[in-house]
Formats: structure tokens, C-alpha cells, sequence
């Protein structure tokens, strides 16, 4: 219990830090990517501007970038673009590379049909940032080498990555070494409810004892009598809920069932589920099974034999009148499938699972007629999860239920 709860406690603890920093991790990259590709589109429009307005010549100055956030007077003298002008067909006319010496022209027409073929008027090409810009005279494509700003951003996620991890990492040690200490309280709450149950049913042992003998001297005397049938009736009810209380208490403990081993399941559940058939069969429902040969499972033989014996007492019990009752126990998919289901009459099929939960009932006034004490399909759970299982149930249409507990 204490592992699983420490187990719990970690990662959610280790899920909200890393939602907390993905978000910021992804809020720094994406703010750092919108603004370097703002002030790169904000550039490649001035150099275009510029490109149109005035045809350079080899010893021309550098285009005029006005100083804005992030630029100053130096940028333009920093930069370096090439511009290829079209056509409106696509066709290369022109192409401009005075502000560049790594592109030769053969390159800068190819670089720029690439682009064209993309049909997107902005974006990332290589090393480049291009602009497209259409007009009455023609196509202009204006390439801006951003290497630079590039490998600024690569740099940053990486770092920002990095340091995620590490934190991230930070965390679920440190985490790790105090989860004991914060789950403690609630341990030491639990410890205290399962001892005052341990202890309760052991002191309710001896008076109920008591008034069972009690209950039996006086029903020797006095055969017949309802009251005294009555008695013994409802110390027969409370003696089995302590039982079952002690019992689940004792499935929270972090090893219940000390002495584990390989055993067949399929003989396990033949002698589980013989009784129950002539019960059935004696209230006039019918009963059937399929359980395949040869079923091996790692457990406690006893505990699994309860596990069946209580989903099949819930059958025969809240089944209607001549009504069907079937358990399956097969292989599917490497994993020991147990199926019990039967016919009823479902008041509700949305709120299914809360069945497992202690002292939950559907129809309180029918389970206190069959003597039900509302914790058996919680231990049916509890057993299923001690054996690293897990139990479910459905109804489609309220006709009929179905609990499975899958190994």
C-alpha cells in the first residue's frame, strides 16, 4: 500500500511539473521563433522595397534598414540577401546577388523555382528566409541568409531541452526522497482505520459467539419461534460482515498473501463453482459454464476460490426468477480471463462501477432481503488487484450484467 501510494504521489507530482514546464519550455521557443521570423519578414520587406526601387551596382552601398527593436545602424552592413526576379509565368529574368558571395547564379535560379513550386509567399528554405512578392511587373523572390538566427534557435531549444530534462530529473529525485515523508500521515491514518477494524472484529467475535449459542439454547426450547430465528438470522449476517471487513482490511496490507505459488486456476474454479450449480439449479435458474483446461496463475489458490464464490453468490442471488447464470474462465491474449453474468433487472446502468465500492448497493431494499452486506465485490476487487489483475463490469442494456477480472 505504502509503495503504490508513494508510486501515486510521484507521478503526479512529476506530471504537473513536467505539463508546467513543457508549457513554459514551448511559450520561450514559440515567443523566440515568432519574433526572430517577425524581424527576418520585417527585413526581407525593406530589402525588396529597396530592390525595386533602385538597381544597385556592384559598389553601391547597402540598402538603407531603419533601426528598429532587435537592428541597429549595423545591420544593414551584417546582411546578406540575393533577390531573383520573374516574370508573371514563373520565368527567371533577373537575378541580384551584390550582397552575397556564397550563391553562384545557377543556385539562386534554383533555389528560387523551388520556392515557387511550394506556391507560399514566406518561409524557411535551407538557410534562408525568402519573400515572395507578386506585382503587375513581375515575381520577386528575395533570399535572406539567417544561418546565423538559425543556429540561435536550434541553440536555444536545445538548451531549453536540456535543461527541462535536468530539472525534470532534479525533481523526481528530490521527489523521491520526500515522497515518504508526505504520504506518511495518510499511511499512519490508514494503519489506524485498518488496526480499529482488526481490532473491532476481534472484539465483536466473542459477544456475537455469545448470542449465537445464546440463540441456539433458545431455539431448542422454543422451536419455531420467529424472533429467535430472527436472531440467529441477523448474528449470522453481522458475524459474516466482520469477517469480511477483517478480510479486506487484511487485502490492503502490502503483502496479503505471504505464501503465493504457481496453481491450476481451471481445477481452482471447477471446485469453487460445483456448489453454486445445484443452488441455482434448486431455485429453478439455469446455469452453464466453459472453463478451459490447463489454466496456470501465480496467486493464492484460497483467495481466487473466494474471489469466484462471491461473483457467483451475487449471481444466483440478484438474478431474476428463472433467470440465466453462466462463468467462463479462458485464455485470450496470454491473459487468465474469469466471466460471471446473469439475467436481472437493472434500475440504472450508468453508475455500473461504484458496485465496488464497500457498502454500495443499487436496490438497498432487495440486497437487505438476500442477506448481501454490500463489500463482497469490493474484496472481489481488492483480490484482483493484489494479484496484479484487474476487475471491470458492464451492462449494455440492463437486462443482463457481466463482472470480468482479467490476469
Amino acid at each position: 500500500m505504502l509503495k503504490k501510494i508513494q508510486r501515486r504521489f510521484i507521478l503526479a507530482a512529476m506530471a504537473a511539473f513536467g505539463t508546467v514546464m513543457l508549457l513554459i519550455l514551448a511559450g520561450i521557443n514559440a515567443v523566440n521563433y515568432y519574433r526572430t521570423t517577425s524581424m527576418q519578414d520585417h527585413l526581407a520587406m525593406e530589402l525588396l522595397t529597396h530592390e525595386r526601387t533602385a538597381r544597385s551596382g556592384p559598389e553601391a552601398p547597402p540598402p538603407p534598414v531603419r533601426e528598429k527593436r532587435g537592428r541597429d545602424s549595423e545591420t544593414a552592413f551584417m546582411t546578406r540577401f540575393f533577390t531573383v526576379h520573374c516574370d508573371a509565368d514563373g520565368g527567371i529574368k533577373e537575378v541580384l546577388r551584390d550582397y552575397i558571395s556564397s550563391v553562384d547564379e545557377e543556385t539562386a535560379k534554383a533555389y528560387a523555382q523551388a520556392v515557387l513550386l511550394k506556391g507560399r509567399e514566406k518561409g524557411y528554405y535551407k538557410n534562408y528566409r525568402y519573400l515572395v512578392s507578386r506585382s503587375e511587373k513581375g515575381i520577386s523572390v528575395l533570399f535572406l541568409n539567417t544561418s546565423i538566427q538559425l543556429q540561435s534557435m536550434r541553440t536555444l531549444l536545445f538548451v531549453s531541452l536540456a535543461t527541462g530534462v535536468c530539472s525534470l530529473l532534479m525533481v523526481f529525485f528530490l521527489t523521491l526522497l520526500f515522497s515518504r515523508r508526505a504520504v506518511m500521515p495518510y499511511m499512519k491514518n490508514i494503519e489506524q482505520q485498518k488496526r480499529f477494524i482488526t481490532d473491532a472484529g476481534h472484539e465483536l467475535k466473542t459477544p456475537l459467539t455469545s448470542i449465537a449459542t445464546s440463540a441456539d439454547i433458545a431455539a431448542m426450547e422454543h422451536e419455531g419461534d420467529e424472533w429467535i430465528e430472527n436472531i440467529r438470522r441477523q448474528t449470522a449476517r453481522l458475524t459474516k460482515l466482520v469477517g469480511d471487513m477483517v478480510t479486506l482490511s487484511r487485502l490492503d496490507e502490502e503483502t496479503p498473501f505471504p505464501e503465493m505459488s504457481r496453481f491450476s486456476i481451471s481445477e481452482a474454479a471447477w471446485e469453487a463453482a460445483e456448489p453454486f450449480a445445484v443452488l441455482a439449479k434448486a431455485q429453478g435458474k439455469t446455469y452453464s459454464q466453459r472453463i478451459e483446461e490447463g489454466l496456470i496463475l501465480y496467486g493464492d489458490t484460497n483467495a481466487i476460490q473466494r474471489m469466484i464464490s462471491i461473483l457467483l453468490d451475487n449471481a444466483v442471488r440478484y438474478s431474476d426468477d428463472g433467470g440465466e447464470i453462466r462463468m467462463q474462465l479462458y485464455r485470450r491474449r496470454g491473459r487468465v480471463c474469469i466471466e460471471v453474468s446473469n439475467t436481472c433487472n437493472l434500475p440504472d446502468v450508468s453508475n455500473l462501477d461504484r458496485l465496488f465500492d464497500r457498502f454500495y448497493r443499487l436496490d438497498e431494499s432487495r440486497s437487505s432481503l438476500t442477506g448481501g452486506t454490500g463489500i463482497g465485490l469490493s474484496m472481489v476487487r481488492a483480490i484482483a488487484e493484489t494479484h496484479g489483475g484487474k476487475a471491470t463490469v458492464q451492462s449494455d442494456d440492463g437486462t443482463k450484467i457481466c463482472f470480468r477480472v482479467v490476469f
